[in-house]
């Protein structure tokens, strides 16, 4: 794949993304962020194309640039591995101003060379950064080299940041494996119900609570893409009868494009909450049509309810009636506000910065008729959403702690980097455990009594 004006302008304008559907002036909402000076737009190209592709954990992942492409996101997601850690060693060529005056190919192509035969990786990702793009490396024609001396796959992935956001790069490095992995190997042997989950990275290990549900029933994972997957079974991904898409849009080019080439079919699902997950294995077990899988899906879900049921009652006890603001992205800003309403919890803010026109219909469903849709959710924002609707706890990526801090009110982390699994019902359990220690942890009543000397006044 070259990246050409025609390819950003292919997957900015993707037709399976609700925001290439026309407005009412009846122009296409286009994926298109253009950045603002002085506003931090939440990730670059590279970075997008990084967390698509990193969970491979048995490949390497070199990044053909400065040393900051590499340092300032390497390790950030919490991708877990249950074999190879191959992925989690952070490679780059570290381009230096004379490889910016003489060109870097054969930086590069050394730099593939000591990985090939220092770390034996099944495969080697070159992702092009900002550098090499606009210098003019020719990294297709330096990988297609070192894949014919060393007889190990060397994936080009052109995703320099400037090209666009991160949401782009999850397309840029989609689009690599259609091109290069894809189709490119055969299964030793296929079921009936095999199925892809796409967009699924394994943060904290949650896909590990789904899997057994999988296998309970009858439905077997053919290919993970991404997380805690083989370059292998990425291969042979094409042999698929349904793919499951996890992750919002992140990846919906992989699914039409994979719709139509080899005829799988997609289905977008969440794991997140009972009522989801449920909805999620009875659609999969819908689509194939079987009577026996219906049932056996039904067995398992009325097995999985009622246990969970007794293991949430005295979370449930504790959290009915506490207001959440809830301020994360994609699939997590709606299938989030169903899980906390399986514990009890009242969602009266969401951010929807993130969310396609399917994400945010699905919230207006969900939240009650005062619940608040923050396009925005800077500091200031959410500290002005969180008095109006006296939240209990907010709820969202790391780096807004500190404004729940400085409101005085608990926090629990529910982005990539966290360190605890909530998918699945196994998650569900998890969820309410943390958001109960968060809610009632004693901290909470001495910091906001107050101080000795405001109290003498």
């Amino acid at each position: 794949m070259k990246l050409t004006q025609g390819k950003i302008a292919e997957l900015l304008s993707e037709p399976g993304c609700e925001h290439n559907h026309k407005t009412g002036d009846g122009k296409n909402k286009a994926c298109q962020q253009q950045a603002k000076p002085g506003a931090a737009q939440g990730g670059c190209s590279l970075d997008g194309a990084t967390i698509a592709l990193i969970p491979i954990t048995d490949a390497a992942h070199l990044i053909h640039g400065p040393m900051g492409c590499s340092g300032n996101s390497w390790g950030s997601r919490g991708s877990l591995s249950s074999g190879p850690t191959t992925y989690q060693i952070g490679f780059t060529t570290d381009l230096s101003e004379n490889d910016i005056i003489f060109g870097g190919e054969k930086r590069l192509y050394k730099a593939i060379s000591e990985i090939v035969t220092r770390y034996h990786p099944a495969a080697v990702f070159v992702y092009s950064t900002c550098v090499p793009a606009l210098i003019g490396d020719d990294i297709n024609a330096v990988c297609e080299a070192a894949r014919k001396k060393y007889e190990t796959p060397v994936i080009p992935v052109h995703a320099p940041g400037f090209v666009g956001s991160k949401n782009l790069g999850n397309r840029l490095g989609g689009e690599a494996l259609l091109d290069h992995v894809v189709g490119t190997a055969e299964p030793e042997y296929t079921t009936p119900y095999d199925i892809n989950l796409i967009g699924e990275y394994n943060i904290a290990g949650e896909m590990w609570g789904v899997l057994p549900l999988f296998e309970k029933v009858g439905i077997r994972v053919l290919s993970k893409i991404t997380g805690d997957a083989r370059y292998q079974e990425i291969c042979y991904a094409h042999r698929a009868k349904l793919n499951v898409m996890i992750c919002s849009k992140a990846l919906i080019n992989m699914a039409r494009k994979m719709e139509e080439k080899y005829g799988i079919p997609y289905l977008e699902e969440s794991f997140y909450g009972i009522e989801d997950m449920n909805r999620c294995l009875r659609d999969i077990a819908a689509h194939f049509g079987d009577p026996a899988l219906i049932e056996r899906v039904e067995k398992v879900i009325a097995e999985e309810t009622a246990q969970l049921n007794i293991t949430l009652a005295p979370y449930r006890d504790r959290l009915k009636g506490k207001r959440m603001v809830l301020y994360t992205g994609g699939v997590k800003s709606w299938s989030i506000i169903s899980a906390a309403k399986d514990l009890g919890i009242e969602v009266v803010a969401t951010g929807t910065k993130k969310s396609t026109a399917e994400d945010k219909a699905r919230i207006k469903n969900l939240l009650s008729p005062d619940g608040i849709m923050m396009q925005k959710g800077n500091a200031e924002e959410l500290l002005k959403v969180i008095a109006k609707t006296h939240a209990d706890l907010l709820v969202a990526g790391g780096r807004n702690q500190y404004t729940a801090l400085k409101a005085r009110i608990p926090f629990l982390d529910i982005n990539q980097e966290r360190h605890h699994a909530y998918s699945g019902y196994t998650g569900m359990v998890e969820m309410a455990r943390e958001l109960d220690e968060a809610i009632h942890s004693p901290i909470w009543e001495q910091v906001r009594r107050p101080a000795p000397w405001e109290s003498e006044k």
